[in-house]
């Protein structure tokens, strides 16, 4: 009779550690055993040595509702599970309407067990006007944070909060322990910005970059904490770019707030002068990607143990969205879905930076952020979310690509690891081509309490 469920070998990454040789035992949907040397018996044995074998990745930042009728949840998780991400966290602007309802939330929900082929939890916003009153019950039907911009991206699904209500939010989010997540950027100097280009006719890709500068974002940023420090909330900025973002968050977790902050795998590994220039508006995200010079502090300050989780900010525009000459008629952000795991990764490698970091910043940091227990570690009793990762020379080629679209800015990049297999709960999602579960095999994730 066999011990465990599943037992995979290899060499296992923990954020704490690297065991070569290692092994992990499956029971009932869990890590039941990680340990070194010869494993024990199995029903199901996988011999996966001279490969990586991780925690399955949690992408904090995945925006599969923006466009109607297009992506969605269920296509959006076979990409993920394609990718090694085991959990999307999904953002609240969902197009026509964001989540700032419990109805809403529900039927968010609904499709998410109905749909989904890997774990999601689910972010909420309010309204500009009224919205404060449905904080409560959004906490209750299961929101892990709250999204809130300080620009308007759109009057009704992406509006701006002003920093009255987000104060006001703030105060009532704050007992709940709860994430209280911003986009950050000045609404004003932005479009006296993009006024003043557009009107010298200054409007090529690059000219994103000049209208969206570093004191724009990095004002926004020291607004958000300032507003988490009034009122002890979980200030966090959503996509910091800027060496300059960090300093400044790291100056309100010296002084004992609950700051925190993420920061998107593109500003890591695209830069202005190569990936703008060779893609153009197709690398337009916001924050625009920096200069290799500002890229290259970023992984200074990942070194350093400064950021508290890396996310892909994903989300499929049709090219149809990105082909106007004007950069400014374009949409802003790209797929990123299935490159977050392998390009960070091939990132470490370049820098001389552990496989570890790579563990602590897409399974154990989210998992904290969100509040989701028994994710983002192979430990005794977690849910058995884990991805194999095959070392390699790897081209990415988006034509290949499970989500709604199949262009990226990662074209051509060549990654030092592929995922080999996916694992769910224990259940193979993707075995290295082919997605092997079903959709609403994955399950919707309260934080806990």
């Amino acid at each position: 009779m066999s011990d465990f469920d599943l037992v995979l070998r290899g060499n296992v990454v923990l954020s704490d550690k690297i065991i070569d040789e290692g092994y992990v035992a499956v029971s009932g949907g869990k890590v039941a055993v990680v340990g070194a040397g010869s494993p024990p018996s199995a029903r199901d044995s996988h011999d996966f040595r001279g490969q990586w074998i991780i925690p399955g990745a949690i992408d904090g930042q995945v925006h599969s509702g923006s466009q109607a009728n297009h992506e969605g949840i269920g296509m959006c998780s076979r990409a993920a599970a394609a990718g090694g991400v085991t959990v999307m966290v999904e953002m609240p602007y969902d197009e026509p309407e964001p989540v700032t309802n419990t109805r809403i939330f529900n039927e968010k929900v609904a499709t998410v067990e109905r749909d989904s082929h890997v774990d999601v939890a689910l972010y909420a916003t309010i309204t500009v006007e009224n919205g404060l009153h449905a904080i409560p019950g959004l906490v209750d039907a299961g929101a892990c944070a709250f999204k809130f911009s300080t620009f308007e991206a759109n009057p009704t699904r992406f509006p701006r909060i002003g920093d009255d209500t987000l104060y006001e939010a703030f105060k009532l989010i704050a007992p709940t322990g709860l994430l209280c997540g911003v986009h950050n950027q000045d609404q004003e100097m932005t479009r006296r910005n993009i006024a003043r280009l557009i009107e010298a006719g200054d409007t090529g890709p690059d000219a994103f970059g000049r209208a969206h500068t570093h004191l724009i974002e990095n004002l926004a940023t020291a607004r958000i904490y300032e507003i988490g420090a009034e009122t002890g909330a979980r200030a966090h900025a959503v996509h910091v770019s800027t060496s300059r973002g960090f300093d400044i968050a790291n100056m309100y977790k010296r002084a004992g707030h609950k700051a925190s902050i993420e920061s998107c795998v593109q500003y890591f590994m695209l830069n202005e002068e190569e990936h703008v220039r060779k893609f153009g508006a197709k690398a337009k995200h916001y924050p625009p990607i920096r200069s290799k010079a500002e890229s290259e502090l970023l992984w200074s300050h990942l070194a350093a143990g400064h950021c508290d989780f890396i996310s892909s900010d994903h989300v499929s525009w049709g090219l149809e969205k990105k082909g106007d000459p004007n950069v400014f008629k374009n949409t802003s952000g790209g797929p990123g879905i299935e490159t977050l795991l392998p390009a960070l990764w091939t990132g470490c490698d370049e820098h001389g930076i552990s496989p570890t970091m790579v563990v602590k910043q897409l399974c154990e940091g989210p998992a904290k952020a969100f509040k989701l227990a028994d994710k983002g570690r192979l430990a005794a009793g977690a849910d058995a979310d884990i991805v194999v990762l095959e070392p390699g020379r790897f081209p990415f080629d988006p034509s290949k690509s499970l989500s709604a679209v199949r262009w990226s800015s990662f074209e051509g990049r060549e990654f030092t690891v592929r995922v080999a297999a996916t694992f769910v709960r224990g259940s193979l999602a993707w075995d290295g081509s082919t997605i092997r579960n079903a959709a609403g095999d994955g399950r919707f994730l309260r934080p806990a309490a």
